[in-house]
């Protein structure tokens, strides 16, 4: 009795092997690849220029508009809104800031309309004519002393609200336009209220 025996043909032995090598290339390869990135790679820093607050309800804070008609924090509730607490004679770093604000919600494009500006005046100077001129469709509110104290950071800082009310970020006093717009546009488009 005679046995013959077959043998592989190289080619596709080749071949097979190749098959093999290329799947576990790319099973092994997207998980080598991702400890890479991870552990040895530079990562872009994602980081807010604003601090983050902790999750809470800004209180109901109340005033006076300008005109001298009664205000409520809450009126502000619908948009991101952008609180600015600053005295009335608003000085050069004031129309800075407003200015900044102003910048930063042009910026956003067709999402702007979502965004509110309010400028919390925490003393008892009426702001000048021009200056109010300057910002066009700012909120202008007169808060007393202690209301403004209950503000994040005890009103010494620039203060993003949420539509629902929460406090968000807390920015300088004198905030850069560019990180600060950046801030918002991050919001804004993982948000889906206001």
């Amino acid at each position: 009795m005679t046995t013959t025996t077959t043998r592989a043909d190289p080619g596709a032995t080749r071949k097979a092997r190749r098959t093999l090598i290329m799947i576990a290339v790319a099973v092994i390869a997207p998980v080598a690849l991702s400890y890479f990135f991870y552990y040895v790679a530079p990562r872009a820093a994602f980081t807010n220029y604003g601090e983050l607050l902790p999750t809470a309800s800004l209180p109901d804070l109340a005033g006076t508009t300008i005109d001298g008609q009664p205000f409520r924090l809450a009126d502000l509730h619908g948009k991101w809104t952008i609180l600015v607490p600053a005295g009335g004679a608003c000085d050069a770093a004031c129309g800075e800031t407003l200015y900044a604000t102003r910048q930063a919600r042009t910026m956003q494009g067709k999402d702007m309309d979502r965004v509110a500006r309010a400028w919390i005046v925490t003393d008892d100077a009426v702001p000048a004519p021009e200056r109010l001129a300057e910002h066009p469709g700012i909120v202008v509110a007169r808060l007393p002393a202690s209301e403004v104290a209950k503000l994040p950071k005890g009103g010494s800082a620039v203060v993003l609200m949420d539509p629902l009310g929460n406090q968000v970020l807390a920015w300088p006093r004198q905030p850069d336009p560019k990180p600060l717009a950046k801030d918002l546009s991050r919001l804004l488009k993982a948000s889906r209220i206001g």
